[in-house]
């Protein structure tokens, strides 16, 4: 009889210990699967962050190639109506946490806003050298631009040369161009031509030539 309680407390300490060693191999168990949690996680953010560098290489990569691209039509087109020509650069930039597109005029190391630059020509010709790269990156449309008085700001002597620069980027890019002129040297150098007149108020066509 004596003996029972002691018995008792043997049978509950040994119903506790093993309550107590469930209960650690719980938390080992807990403890394993909450570390592998942490190092997926790790992983995770490694993962993340190597994708993140690659885009970021790839979004450089492109940029410089957009800048290369764009900067060497226009300064190209630049220099075929110039005789001394402003070189054309396009800087990607991070401004407010978005990337924007700065336009430069450098000439002989300097740089300046095309705005800043002189006479309006210059940014005529920049203008249409601009529309004509972006169009090549993307050919989401037809080869077709309409153009309504290009280069109006050229002075006289630098007209034919825009006219051959149109013309050379024409051909050269597989570009169809319609233009409203009054520009003489422009006009030469259309492959068809129609002249449009005013008569009593209604536009009349004068006919076509080549």
């Amino acid at each position: 009889m004596n003996g029972n309680p002691i018995k008792l407390e043997i049978q509950k300490a040994l119903q506790q210990m093993s309550k107590d060693r469930a209960t650690q191999h719980y938390l080992q168990e807990k403890c394993i699967s909450e570390q592998n949690n942490l190092d997926n996680r790790k992983q995770s953010a490694d993962d993340l962050l190597e994708v993140r560098t690659l885009f970021q290489k790839s979004a450089q990569d492109t940029q410089q190639k957009l800048e290369f691209h764009i900067g060497n039509l226009v300064s190209t087109a630049l220099a075929a109506v110039f005789d001394d020509p402003y070189e054309f650069q396009l800087e990607f930039v991070l401004k407010r946490g978005k990337t924007e597109a700065d336009l430069w005029f450098v000439r002989n190391g300097e740089k300046m806003k095309p705005v800043d630059a002189s006479g309006g020509g210059t940014v005529d010709v920049a203008s249409f050298a601009l529309r004509a790269a972006f169009w090549s990156l993307t050919k989401k449309t037809r080869p077709l631009f309409f153009l309504d008085e290009p280069f109006k700001h050229l002075s006289s002597g630098l007209q034919q040369k825009a006219a051959d620069m149109l013309k050379m980027l024409s051909e050269k890019m597989g570009l169809q161009i319609v233009m409203v002129s009054h520009i003489e040297k422009l006009i030469e150098n259309a492959d068809r031509k129609f002249e449009i007149s005013l008569s009593n108020g209604r536009a009349v066509c004068g006919g076509a030539g080549d």
